[in-house]
C-alpha cells in the first residue's frame, strides 16, 4: 500500500482534503487518512493487487491506532479510519470476487505495531523507563479490532511485530473483543526480524517468537518487512518444522538501497520465493515494501505450481 500511494505524490493539500483543511499541524504522511480524503485511490491501489493476482488484501491501517495517530492530533478519527478503510476494501474485495465467484476475495485488518515498545526503553539512560503499558496498548488494539471487524473484515492481521509485547497486548485485545461480540474471526501474526542477527528488535530468535504468541488460536504466524526473500528464508525454515498453525511470509522486495528504495524486479523476487514452495515452508506468500502488483503477479504465477505447506493438526490426548 504504501509503495503504492508513493507513486501518487499526494501533496499537503492532497492529505488534508476539504474536511481537514485548517487541521492545526501537518498530515502529510499520515496515509491511513488518506481513506477519508483519497478513498478512490485507495480502492483502486486494493483493486489493482486483486487483478494482480491477490487473493488477500490488507486494510489501509498500519497506523490506525490512538498511539500512533497522536502524531497528527488525530486519536479521534481512529475508529473512523480503520472502519472505513475495512469498508473500502471488502467493498472492492466484493467486486472482484462478484467478477470471478471461482477465487472469492478476502480482506485483512491490518494492525501494525504502533510507534512504542512496551518493553524496552527509549531513553539509553533510564533503561526502566517505559514510554507505553500493556493497558494502553490493550485499548488502543481493541479500539482499533472492532473498527476493523465492524466495517467487514475476514481476518486480523497482527502485523510487523517487533516488540512482542506489544502483539501479546493486541492478541489479549482481540481475545477478549472476539468473546464480547460472540465472532470467532481469524487471526494472523506477523514478526519482522530486524537484522542479520536473526532477532527481532526485542531480541527474540524465530523460534522464540513462535512460542510467545502460540498461546492464542491462530491462522497464521509469520513473518514480513525488514529481510527480502532470500534473507528470511532460515526463519521461516525455524518457524515451519515447530508450529502447527500457517505459516505466512510476505518479504520486502530485496535489501532497500542507499536511498532507501528497492531495486529487486519482479523475477528475482519470484525466484527467490521459490524456495519456500520447493522446501514446502509456506501457506500465504505475500510482498511487503517495494512490491508492486507486477511482483505479486509473478508470485502468483509461480505459486500456482505448488500446493501449501501441510498443516499437521494437534494431537489431543
Amino acid at each position: 500500500m504504501g509503495t503504492m500511494l508513493q507513486d501518487y505524490q499526494f501533496s499537503e493539500e492532497d492529505f488534508r482534503g476539504k474536511r481537514f483543511a485548517d487541521w492545526p499541524v501537518s498530515v502529510k504522511g499520515n496515509n491511513d487518512l488518506l481513506s477519508l480524503t483519497q478513498p478512490k485511490a485507495i480502492a483502486d491501489v486494493h483493486r489493482k493487487y486483486f487483478e494482480a493476482g491477490a487473493d488477500i488484501v490488507e486494510t489501509n491501517t498500519f497506523s490506525g491506532t490512538t498511539i500512533a495517530m497522536a502524531d497528527y492530533q488525530m486519536e479521534e478519527l481512529v475508529y473512523e479510519l480503520n472502519y472505513e478503510s475495512a469498508r473500502i476494501a471488502k467493498q472492492v474485495a466484493e467486486e472482484v470476487t462478484a467478477e470471478n465467484p471461482e477465487k472469492p476475495r478476502f480482506v485483512a485488518g491490518a494492525m501494525g505495531p504502533t510507534n512504542k515498545t512496551a518493553s524496552m526503553s527509549p531513553d539509553v539512560n533510564d533503561p526502566g523507563y517505559r514510554a507505553i503499558s500493556f493497558q494502553e496498548l490493550y485499548d488502543a488494539y481493541k479500539q482499533q479490532a472492532k473498527a476493523l471487524i465492524d466495517g467487514g473484515v475476514d481476518v486480523l492481521l497482527v502485523e510487523t511485530v517487533f516488540d512482542t509485547l506489544n502483539a501479546k497486548a493486541a492478541l489479549f485485545a482481540i481475545d477478549e473483543l472476539k468473546a464480547e461480540i460472540n465472532k470467532d474471526i481469524p487471526v494472523m501474526v506477523s514478526g519482522t526480524i530486524t537484522d542479520a542477527s536473526g532477532r527481532t528488535l526485542s531480541g527474540q530468535t524465530a523460534e522464540a517468537f513462535l512460542i510467545s504468541v502460540s498461546h492464542i488460536p491462530l491462522l497464521s504466524i509469520g513473518f514480513n518487512c525488514a529481510l527480502g526473500a532470500k534473507q528470511l528464508t532460515p526463519h521461516l525454515e525455524a518457524v515451519a518444522r515447530n508450529t502447527n498453525y500457517g505459516v505466512s511470509a510476505y518479504p520486502n522486495a530485496g535489501l532497500p538501497n542507499a536511498f532507501g528504495e528497492y531495486d529487486q524486479d519482479a523475477p528475482e523476487m519470484a525466484g527467490q520465493i521459490r524456495e519456500y514452495l520447493e522446501k514446502g515452508l509456506v501457506n500465504i506468500i505475500g510482498g511487503c515494501c517495494g512490491t508492486t502488483p507486477a511482483h505479486i503477479t509473478a508470485i502468483a504465477n509461480i505459486a500456482k505450481d505448488y500446493k501449501p505447506r501441510p498443516i499437521k493438526k494437534l494431537q489431543t490426548a
